[in-house]
């Protein structure tokens, strides 16, 4: 039953990843009709984050309310709204508004699946179920990019985010009509008090430390990777596809790593060499390739080889680290100590893109961000660290708690 549930939000949980994919892809058709810079594409692409920073925690508190399914229903319905209004926007001003209420609902979506998860599989897979359900995400992002620009170029700029939100419609459907939650699951105690004690209030900040440091240096490595093999002499859209694969090979890698750690366990040790492994693979990023102008064939060398280990191996541990949130909480508590998670993941992945921006300003070399993501990658390995030791001081799970 759990693996069918598991397949179910897998596939609502594309939708994430389809309707965030939107913008990007039809921002060029944005500037021509209401004059958007850059820059401003940008802004509307990063506000789909903004609500996670001062709404998480109000949402896993809601948890003590409404059930995990209406929750993310709710999440899935707001997604699909926002796509509306930013399809029907007369004007840049509602495009905000409508990536703003997708922001949200993404919030709601997001934690309400990790922890449904959580409650399935704990104890049982639960590095192999996490590392399946966060690969949704580039699963849908790599769907819209595809998608979206077909969608665009025969028609218009509007029809991508009725699509994506004609998705997430079916994917609220499907939630609210085929999941249920476990029969073991603890009921959750209604009241103001979180209930959390103090280790899991250390073990949940190390968790979500670990997942926003981990997440920041895979948007950095995407958005200055490129512009580091450019500098190289690599045509852009040739730079751009090498630095993809790496995405692509995650899917798959991060399935593969889940299912290592639940059967060999060593989970630190996994994951340090997943990190090294990422700090190997951007330091790949800065050797030379065969000479300027030589095309996509240039990516045969050092650009592709690092976006390979990139995927195979750096980024192969994001179910392992999620499913840190399993472990450092009672299942009555989970859905508060999930907003704690995800206020600590949004935090740094709104400050780490701009602190990398600065740096490239500051030197004038795209290899300066990809330094600093090398650094994150590397702080990610004591965050974990952090973890196991707060964990194995004492139990969790005092009679003073239960």
């Amino acid at each position: 039953m759990r693996w069918r549930i598991l397949a179910l939000l897998f596939l609502a949980r594309i939708g994430l990843g389809f309707q965030f994919q939107t913008l990007a892809s039809v921002s060029d058709d944005l500037i021509v009709a209401f004059g958007f810079d850059y820059a401003g594409i940008g802004l509307l692409i990063g506000l789909f984050m903004v609500p996670g920073l001062f709404l998480a925690m109000p949402a896993g508190f809601s948890g003590r309310y409404a059930s995990d399914r209406s929750l993310a229903v709710l999440g899935l319905c707001a997604l699909a709204a926002g796509g509306i209004v930013s399809a029907l926007a007369p004007d840049g001003w509602f495009i905000g508004l409508g990536r703003v209420l997708a922001g949200a609902g993404f919030l709601f979506a997001t934690l309400y699946f990790t922890k449904m998860v959580a409650d399935w599989f704990e104890g049982r897979e639960i590095a192999t179920a996490m590392s399946i359900l966060v690969m949704s995400w580039p699963f849908g992002i790599a769907m819209g990019q595809v998608g979206h620009a077909w969608l665009a170029a025969f028609y218009d700029w509007r029809v991508p985010f009725l699509t994506a939100s004609a998705y997430c419609l079916l994917a609220a459907l499907g939630v609210f009509f085929l999941y249920r939650p476990p029969h073991d699951l603890p009921p959750v105690k209604t009241g103001a008090h979180t209930g959390l004690s103090g280790l899991e209030w250390r073990l949940i900040v190390c968790a979500g430390m670990a997942w926003g440091l981990f997440n920041a240096g895979y948007v950095i490595y995407l958005s200055f990777g490129p512009k580091v093999l450019e500098a190289q002499g690599q045509p852009a859209l040739s730079a751009a596809g090498v630095i993809s694969v790496g995405s692509w090979l995650m899917i798959f890698s991060g399935a593969l790593c889940g299912q290592i750690a639940d059967r060999l366990g060593r989970r630190a040790l996994i994951l340090t060499i997943c990190m090294s492994g990422a700090v190997v693979a951007l330091a790949l990023l800065s050797l030379p390739f065969a000479g300027p102008g030589a095309g996509l064939g240039a990516g045969l060398g050092a650009g592709l080889g690092a976006s390979l280990v990139f995927g195979l191996v750096g980024m192969a541990p994001a179910g392992v680290i999620m499913a840190l949130t399993g472990e450092a909480l009672r299942p009555q508590q989970r859905a508060f100590g999930m907003g704690v998670f995800f206020t600590v993941y949004y935090a740094i992945m709104m400050a780490a893109p701009p602190i990398a921006g600065q740096i490239l300003d500051a030197t004038g070399s795209p290899k300066g961000p990809i330094v600093f993501a090398m650094a994150l990658f590397i702080c990610v390995v004591p965050s974990t660290l952090a973890f196991r030791l707060f964990k194995s001081g004492r139990p969790i799970f005092t009679a003073r708690h239960v």
